[in-house]
Protein backbone atom coordinates (compact mmCIF):
# COMPACT_ATOMS: atom_id res chain seq x y z
CA UNK A 1 0.00 0.00 0.00
CA UNK A 2 0.95 3.29 -1.12
CA UNK A 3 2.16 5.37 2.45
CA UNK A 4 2.22 8.49 0.41
CA UNK A 5 -0.54 11.03 1.59
CA UNK A 6 -1.07 12.95 -1.72
CA UNK A 7 -3.53 11.39 -3.69
CA UNK A 8 -2.15 11.69 -7.12
CA UNK A 9 -4.66 9.35 -8.49
CA UNK A 10 -8.00 8.94 -6.63
CA UNK A 11 -11.71 8.06 -7.69
CA UNK A 12 -15.33 9.10 -6.09
CA UNK A 13 -18.16 7.30 -7.06
CA UNK A 14 -21.67 8.98 -5.94
CA UNK A 15 -22.12 13.06 -6.73
CA UNK A 16 -25.51 13.27 -4.64
CA UNK A 17 -26.51 15.82 -1.88
CA UNK A 18 -23.68 14.58 0.56
CA UNK A 19 -21.31 13.43 -2.17
CA UNK A 20 -20.71 16.47 -4.21
CA UNK A 21 -19.83 18.84 -1.83
CA UNK A 22 -17.67 16.36 -0.21
CA UNK A 23 -15.96 16.05 -3.61
CA UNK A 24 -15.75 19.76 -4.06
CA UNK A 25 -14.13 19.83 -0.81
CA UNK A 26 -11.01 17.49 -2.13
CA UNK A 27 -10.82 18.39 -5.56
CA UNK A 28 -10.13 22.52 -3.37
CA UNK A 29 -8.00 20.63 -1.11
CA UNK A 30 -5.77 18.38 -2.87
CA UNK A 31 -2.39 19.34 -4.50
CA UNK A 32 -2.56 20.59 -8.00
CA UNK A 33 -1.67 17.89 -9.83
CA UNK A 34 -3.49 15.45 -8.07
CA UNK A 35 -6.69 13.64 -10.58
CA UNK A 36 -9.99 13.02 -9.45
CA UNK A 37 -11.88 10.42 -11.55
CA UNK A 38 -15.76 10.39 -10.56
CA UNK A 39 -18.54 8.34 -11.54
CA UNK A 40 -22.21 8.57 -10.97
CA UNK A 41 -25.63 7.29 -13.08
CA UNK A 42 -26.54 11.12 -13.40
CA UNK A 43 -24.54 12.04 -15.59
CA UNK A 44 -25.68 15.86 -15.55
CA UNK A 45 -23.68 15.38 -11.79
CA UNK A 46 -20.78 14.32 -13.08
CA UNK A 47 -20.71 17.17 -15.88
CA UNK A 48 -21.26 20.01 -13.35
CA UNK A 49 -18.15 19.07 -11.23
CA UNK A 50 -15.52 18.44 -14.14
CA UNK A 51 -16.98 21.68 -15.62
CA UNK A 52 -15.79 23.65 -12.61
CA UNK A 53 -12.35 21.96 -11.38
CA UNK A 54 -12.08 21.51 -15.54
CA UNK A 55 -8.15 20.37 -14.81
CA UNK A 56 -8.23 18.25 -11.59
CA UNK A 57 -11.76 16.26 -11.81
CA UNK A 58 -12.42 14.17 -15.10
CA UNK A 59 -15.55 12.16 -15.67
CA UNK A 60 -15.57 7.97 -16.09
CA UNK A 61 -17.84 5.83 -17.85
CA UNK A 62 -18.35 3.31 -14.77
CA UNK A 63 -17.18 2.29 -11.51
CA UNK A 64 -14.75 -0.06 -13.31
CA UNK A 65 -13.41 2.41 -15.05
CA UNK A 66 -12.71 5.03 -11.52
CA UNK A 67 -10.96 1.56 -10.01
CA UNK A 68 -8.72 1.03 -13.36
CA UNK A 69 -7.38 4.67 -13.14
CA UNK A 70 -6.44 5.49 -9.82
CA UNK A 71 -5.26 4.25 -6.46
CA UNK A 72 -7.67 5.02 -3.99
CA UNK A 73 -11.49 5.14 -4.13
CA UNK A 74 -14.03 6.63 -1.72
CA UNK A 75 -18.03 5.64 -2.88
CA UNK A 76 -21.01 7.48 -0.97
CA UNK A 77 -24.16 6.00 -2.51
CA UNK A 78 -27.56 5.86 -1.25
CA UNK A 79 -28.29 2.21 -0.33
CA UNK A 80 -26.73 -1.33 0.23
CA UNK A 81 -28.46 -2.72 -3.12
CA UNK A 82 -25.85 0.02 -4.66
CA UNK A 83 -22.78 -0.63 -3.33
CA UNK A 84 -23.07 -3.90 -4.34
CA UNK A 85 -23.55 -2.59 -7.89
CA UNK A 86 -20.71 -0.46 -7.45
CA UNK A 87 -18.16 -3.15 -6.11
CA UNK A 88 -19.34 -6.32 -7.09
CA UNK A 89 -21.00 -6.07 -10.86
CA UNK A 90 -19.34 -8.57 -12.53
CA UNK A 91 -18.94 -6.36 -15.81
CA UNK A 92 -18.65 -2.47 -14.74
CA UNK A 93 -18.30 -3.12 -10.65
CA UNK A 94 -15.17 -1.79 -8.39
CA UNK A 95 -14.18 -4.77 -8.15
CA UNK A 96 -14.53 -6.11 -12.00
CA UNK A 97 -10.83 -4.34 -12.36
CA UNK A 98 -7.65 -5.04 -11.01
CA UNK A 99 -7.53 -3.51 -7.16
CA UNK A 100 -4.69 -4.85 -5.62
CA UNK A 101 -3.04 -2.63 -3.37
CA UNK A 102 -5.60 -0.04 -3.41
CA UNK A 103 -7.58 1.85 -0.31
CA UNK A 104 -11.33 1.49 -0.39
CA UNK A 105 -13.34 3.75 1.41
CA UNK A 106 -17.05 3.40 1.81
CA UNK A 107 -18.72 6.31 2.95
CA UNK A 108 -22.67 5.05 2.31
CA UNK A 109 -25.26 4.46 5.46
CA UNK A 110 -26.40 0.68 4.54
CA UNK A 111 -26.54 -2.40 6.86
CA UNK A 112 -23.49 -3.87 8.19
CA UNK A 113 -24.56 -7.45 6.01
CA UNK A 114 -23.92 -5.50 3.25
CA UNK A 115 -20.79 -4.23 4.12
CA UNK A 116 -18.63 -7.24 5.34
CA UNK A 117 -20.20 -8.85 1.89
CA UNK A 118 -18.25 -6.49 0.04
CA UNK A 119 -15.25 -6.54 2.31
CA UNK A 120 -15.39 -10.16 2.43
CA UNK A 121 -15.17 -10.11 -1.27
CA UNK A 122 -12.33 -7.24 -1.30
CA UNK A 123 -10.00 -9.60 1.23
CA UNK A 124 -10.69 -13.12 -0.71
CA UNK A 125 -10.11 -11.67 -4.05
CA UNK A 126 -7.40 -8.73 -3.65
CA UNK A 127 -5.93 -9.19 -0.62
CA UNK A 128 -3.63 -6.67 -0.64
CA UNK A 129 -6.43 -4.70 -1.09
CA UNK A 130 -7.80 -2.79 1.59
CA UNK A 131 -11.49 -2.09 2.16
CA UNK A 132 -13.24 0.50 4.85
CA UNK A 133 -16.80 1.50 6.45
CA UNK A 134 -16.87 5.14 7.09
CA UNK A 135 -20.17 6.74 6.90
CA UNK A 136 -20.22 10.16 7.92
CA UNK A 137 -22.71 12.19 10.33
CA UNK A 138 -23.53 16.25 10.10
CA UNK A 139 -26.01 16.23 7.36
CA UNK A 140 -25.52 18.02 3.78
CA UNK A 141 -25.30 20.96 5.64
CA UNK A 142 -22.18 19.58 7.42
CA UNK A 143 -21.14 18.42 3.88
CA UNK A 144 -20.98 21.89 2.50
CA UNK A 145 -19.05 23.10 5.71
CA UNK A 146 -16.85 20.37 6.23
CA UNK A 147 -18.26 19.92 9.75
CA UNK A 148 -19.00 16.70 9.20
CA UNK A 149 -18.16 12.96 11.44
CA UNK A 150 -16.64 10.53 10.03
CA UNK A 151 -17.32 6.85 12.12
CA UNK A 152 -14.32 4.67 10.41
CA UNK A 153 -14.83 1.07 10.75
CA UNK A 154 -11.31 0.29 11.70
CA UNK A 155 -8.72 -0.10 14.77
CA UNK A 156 -7.12 2.81 16.28
CA UNK A 157 -3.80 0.34 15.38
CA UNK A 158 -4.72 -0.01 11.67
CA UNK A 159 -1.53 0.65 9.66
CA UNK A 160 -4.42 2.65 7.40
CA UNK A 161 -5.74 4.97 9.84
CA UNK A 162 -3.15 7.71 9.47
CA UNK A 163 -3.88 8.14 5.66
CA UNK A 164 -7.61 7.68 6.04
CA UNK A 165 -7.99 10.47 8.36
CA UNK A 166 -5.95 12.69 6.46
CA UNK A 167 -7.95 12.06 3.25
CA UNK A 168 -11.21 12.30 5.60
CA UNK A 169 -9.97 15.67 6.94
CA UNK A 170 -9.91 17.33 4.50
CA UNK A 171 -14.08 16.95 3.99
CA UNK A 172 -14.84 17.10 7.50
CA UNK A 173 -13.99 17.85 11.25
CA UNK A 174 -13.89 14.57 13.14
CA UNK A 175 -13.07 11.15 12.25
CA UNK A 176 -13.70 8.72 15.02
CA UNK A 177 -12.02 4.74 14.63
CA UNK A 178 -15.02 2.13 15.87
CA UNK A 179 -12.80 -0.65 16.10
CA UNK A 180 -13.06 -3.21 13.30
CA UNK A 181 -15.24 -3.92 10.17
CA UNK A 182 -19.04 -2.56 9.59
CA UNK A 183 -18.30 -1.02 13.00
CA UNK A 184 -18.45 2.51 11.60
CA UNK A 185 -21.71 1.51 10.08
CA UNK A 186 -23.01 0.39 13.56
CA UNK A 187 -22.04 3.20 15.17
CA UNK A 188 -23.83 5.31 12.44
CA UNK A 189 -26.60 3.21 12.48
CA UNK A 190 -26.79 3.57 16.29
CA UNK A 191 -26.32 7.62 16.14
CA UNK A 192 -29.42 8.02 13.55
CA UNK A 193 -32.06 6.06 15.86
CA UNK A 194 -30.93 8.33 18.17
CA UNK A 195 -31.13 11.51 16.06
CA UNK A 196 -34.71 10.73 14.63
CA UNK A 197 -35.97 9.91 17.71
CA UNK A 198 -34.34 13.19 19.34
CA UNK A 199 -36.25 15.08 16.08
CA UNK A 200 -39.64 13.61 16.89
CA UNK A 201 -39.17 13.95 20.56
CA UNK A 202 -38.38 17.76 19.52
CA UNK A 203 -41.12 18.41 17.10
CA UNK A 204 -43.44 17.12 19.85
CA UNK A 205 -41.68 19.02 22.55
CA UNK A 206 -41.86 22.48 20.64
CA UNK A 207 -45.39 21.79 19.72
CA UNK A 208 -46.64 21.38 23.57
CA UNK A 209 -45.17 23.92 24.53
CA UNK A 210 -45.92 26.72 21.81
CA UNK A 211 -49.35 25.51 22.09
CA UNK A 212 -49.25 26.59 25.53
CA UNK A 213 -48.11 30.40 24.55
CA UNK A 214 -44.72 30.02 24.41
CA UNK A 215 -42.21 31.36 21.71
CA UNK A 216 -40.48 28.67 20.41
CA UNK A 217 -37.42 30.99 20.46
CA UNK A 218 -37.97 30.95 24.28
CA UNK A 219 -38.59 27.27 23.94
CA UNK A 220 -34.93 27.04 22.24
CA UNK A 221 -33.13 29.01 24.85
CA UNK A 222 -34.70 26.69 28.06
CA UNK A 223 -33.21 23.71 25.91
CA UNK A 224 -30.03 24.67 25.41
CA UNK A 225 -29.98 25.99 28.89
CA UNK A 226 -31.49 22.58 30.61
CA UNK A 227 -30.84 18.59 30.62
CA UNK A 228 -32.88 18.73 27.01
CA UNK A 229 -29.90 20.05 24.96
CA UNK A 230 -29.01 18.47 22.05
CA UNK A 231 -27.70 19.21 18.04
CA UNK A 232 -31.35 18.93 16.71
CA UNK A 233 -32.82 22.05 18.75
CA UNK A 234 -29.38 23.44 18.45
CA UNK A 235 -28.61 23.17 14.82
CA UNK A 236 -31.42 21.28 13.27
CA UNK A 237 -34.39 22.87 14.47
CA UNK A 238 -37.88 21.46 13.37
CA UNK A 239 -39.64 24.94 13.51
CA UNK A 240 -39.36 27.20 11.12
CA UNK A 241 -37.34 30.74 11.70
CA UNK A 242 -36.02 29.40 15.16
CA UNK A 243 -32.32 28.99 13.44
CA UNK A 244 -32.28 30.81 10.00
CA UNK A 245 -29.59 28.01 8.59
CA UNK A 246 -31.52 25.23 10.11
CA UNK A 247 -33.54 23.55 6.90
CA UNK A 248 -37.04 24.01 8.36
CA UNK A 249 -36.27 27.62 7.85
CA UNK A 250 -35.88 27.49 3.99
CA UNK A 251 -38.70 25.16 3.71
CA UNK A 252 -36.82 21.95 4.91
CA UNK A 253 -35.81 21.88 0.95
CA UNK A 254 -31.84 21.30 2.14
CA UNK A 255 -30.97 18.42 4.57
CA UNK A 256 -31.10 14.82 5.01
CA UNK A 257 -34.51 13.36 3.48
CA UNK A 258 -37.05 12.06 5.18
CA UNK A 259 -36.92 8.50 3.27
CA UNK A 260 -33.55 8.37 3.92
CA UNK A 261 -33.69 8.91 7.57
CA UNK A 262 -36.96 6.27 7.31
CA UNK A 263 -34.09 4.13 5.82
CA UNK A 264 -31.46 4.74 8.05
CA UNK A 265 -34.22 3.70 11.47
CA UNK A 266 -34.85 0.61 9.86
CA UNK A 267 -32.01 -0.52 9.37
CA UNK A 268 -31.12 0.38 12.92
CA UNK A 269 -34.09 -1.37 14.05
CA UNK A 270 -33.00 -4.24 12.12
CA UNK A 271 -29.43 -4.07 13.76
CA UNK A 272 -31.18 -4.23 17.21
CA UNK A 273 -33.42 -7.28 16.72
CA UNK A 274 -30.05 -8.88 14.82
CA UNK A 275 -28.37 -8.35 18.51
CA UNK A 276 -31.14 -8.80 20.56
CA UNK A 277 -31.48 -4.57 21.75
CA UNK A 278 -34.93 -3.88 22.97
CA UNK A 279 -36.18 -0.26 21.78
CA UNK A 280 -39.65 0.53 22.85
CA UNK A 281 -39.76 3.65 20.94
CA UNK A 282 -38.44 1.95 17.57
CA UNK A 283 -41.59 1.17 16.57
CA UNK A 284 -43.16 4.52 17.06
CA UNK A 285 -40.33 6.11 15.45
CA UNK A 286 -40.19 4.06 12.73
CA UNK A 287 -44.08 4.34 12.14
CA UNK A 288 -43.60 8.37 11.84
CA UNK A 289 -40.65 8.10 9.00
CA UNK A 290 -42.91 6.15 7.26
CA UNK A 291 -45.87 7.85 7.41
CA UNK A 292 -44.01 11.23 6.60
CA UNK A 293 -41.84 9.51 4.07
CA UNK A 294 -45.36 8.76 2.34
CA UNK A 295 -46.92 12.08 3.01
CA UNK A 296 -46.72 14.40 -0.14
CA UNK A 297 -46.72 17.79 2.25
CA UNK A 298 -43.43 16.11 3.36
CA UNK A 299 -41.59 13.84 0.86
CA UNK A 300 -38.11 14.68 -0.40
CA UNK A 301 -37.64 17.34 2.58
CA UNK A 302 -35.54 17.42 5.51
CA UNK A 303 -36.16 14.69 8.10
CA UNK A 304 -36.94 17.01 10.77
CA UNK A 305 -40.23 17.84 8.72
CA UNK A 306 -41.70 15.48 10.77
CA UNK A 307 -42.79 18.14 12.62
CA UNK A 308 -45.36 19.53 10.18
CA UNK A 309 -46.62 15.92 10.16
CA UNK A 310 -47.15 16.03 13.78
CA UNK A 311 -49.34 18.96 13.33
CA UNK A 312 -46.52 21.68 14.27
CA UNK A 313 -47.22 25.06 13.61
CA UNK A 314 -45.13 26.61 10.83
CA UNK A 315 -46.40 30.49 10.21
CA UNK A 316 -46.28 31.48 14.12
CA UNK A 317 -43.71 34.49 13.21
CA UNK A 318 -46.42 35.83 11.08
CA UNK A 319 -48.60 35.58 13.94
CA UNK A 320 -46.51 37.18 16.34
CA UNK A 321 -45.85 39.92 14.22
CA UNK A 322 -49.91 40.75 13.78
CA UNK A 323 -50.26 40.76 17.38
Amino acid sequence: MDNSFDFRKLGFIGLGAMGKPMLMHLANKLPRESQIYVFDVVEEAMDEVCKGFPSKVFKSTSAKNVAEQVDTIITMVPEGSHVRSVYLDPSNGICSADISNKLLLDCSTIDTATSLQVRDHVMQHFPTAAFYDGPVSGGVLGAVKATIAFFLGCAELDPNLERLTHLMKMMGKQVIPCGGPSLGLAAKLSNNYLSGVIAIACSEAFDMGMRSGLDPRTLARVYAAGTAQNTICDRFCPVPYVDAEAPSSGGYKQGFKVQLMRKDFSLALDMARRVGSMNVLGEAGLETYDGASKDDRCRDLDSRVVYRYLGGKEDWLAERKEE
